[in-house]
């Protein structure tokens, strides 16, 4: 996983919602979120969200809430999974 800059907003649950984020010297805007889930690292809980950009990709962001820092876990591969806003 590769460390990444993120705007995200939270809301009232905690849930995040990644807008943009910031990988390979470009700025990559978020239209989209889909299939989320958590997996277990040592003693951190990651959360996993696949987005969606403006350039139809998909790209899964983790999120470890412990440490308070966004990573980059796949990079844009064409959509195969049903997203939802």
């Amino acid at each position: 996983m590769e460390p990444v800059e993120v705007i995200a907003r939270f809301d009232t649950q905690g849930k995040a919602h990644p807008q943009q984020f910031g990988w390979g010297g470009r700025v990559y805007l978020v239209t989209s979120t889909g299939r989320r889930w958590q997996e277990r690292a040592d003693e951190h809980l990651l959360q996993h969200i696949l987005v969606m950009t403006v350039e139809a990709k998909t790209y899964e962001l983790v999120f470890d809430p412990l440490e308070l820092r966004w990573y980059l876990n796949r990079a844009g591969t064409s959509p195969q999974i049903a997203l939802s806003t």
